[in-house]
């Protein structure tokens, strides 16, 4: 479940509308290429102003700086991020704030994992790995692959093999000796895929994943109907490894600067 409330519908329309408003009345006339005209009686462009450059009646963007709950798509909510032009950050807050995808927002591959990143997870010493957005590994180091034995094991360069953690952790066997209480955290795993995953739901490749592991697995079929959404939290990992026995670790995940698609999760032993 999840640790901490989110903000309700009406408490983000709120944050929507006072967002916008706040930079409509940053922006000046001339920033946007219009004639100051008369004296105005508050900062920045009239709403009527930002609705124009928007392409959108000025009833309903009133009513979406009011607050109101009305409906903002992402094209819609994009016009808006041009006209008031706001930086990346924002355009990415803006979005996050109305609960919508950024059609602007590329669908990275995974093969354009920053190169960075990827040596970085080789040149840690101790178990570490980067997920993509479906949870697939796209890079792990010797220590993630010596404590993953039926993921992260064997070559690399293996590409039959099955990297996914979720099928890994609810189709492979070896999973549920190897994680400790498996029952618990398989079903935190769900509940944190649920929550990662919030914007690409629909997508074909989320899809097929979720319909497959549904069909194969009868634990993953009764957490996903469950629907817990949890965060992913610091805390401690506990595996019984064939060969070293027990081991506990901390676990840290990091979500990439500008690629947010990507998980970097690393495990520091206690």
């Amino acid at each position: 479940m999840a640790n901490q409330p989110t903000a309700s519908g009406p408490q983000r329309a709120r944050a929507l509308g006072e967002f916008i408003r706040a930079h409509r009345e940053q922006l000046t006339p001339l920033a946007v290429g219009l004639a100051p005209g008369p004296r105005r009686r508050t900062p920045g462009l009239r709403r009527e102003e930002v609705a124009q450059l928007c392409g959108v009646s000025p009833t309903w963007y009133t009513w979406i700086e009011q607050g109101r709950p009305v409906s903002a798509s992402a094209e819609a909510l994009a016009r808006i991020a041009v006209a008031l032009q706001l930086t990346r950050a924002e355009r990415a807050y803006l979005f996050d704030l109305a609960g919508e995808r950024d059609p602007a927002e590329p669908t990275p591959a995974s093969a354009d994992a920053p190169a960075a990143l990827l040596a970085t997870v080789r040149h840690l010493d101790t178990p570490a790995y980067v997920l993509d957005r479906q949870w697939n590994a796209l890079a792990w180091n010797a220590p993630a692959a010596e404590l993953f034995v039926g993921w992260l094991d064997g070559s690399p360069e293996d590409t039959a093999r099955e990297r996914n953690l979720l099928r890994f952790t609810f189709t492979v066997p070896a999973a549920r000796t190897l994680i400790a209480d498996w029952e618990t955290r398989a079903r935190r795993l769900v509940a944190q895929f649920r929550a990662d995953a919030i914007h690409h739901l629909n997508e074909a490749p989320t899809r097929t994943l979720l319909d497959s592991l549904a069909g194969e697995s009868e634990s993953f079929a009764h957490f996903w109907a469950s629907q817990d959404v949890g965060e992913r939290e610091v805390g401690t990992r506990e595996f019984d490894h064939p060969q070293a026995g027990r081991v506990v670790y901390e676990q840290i995940t990091f979500k990439p600067a500008h690629r947010e698609d990507l998980l970097l999760v690393v495990l520091v032993q206690s």
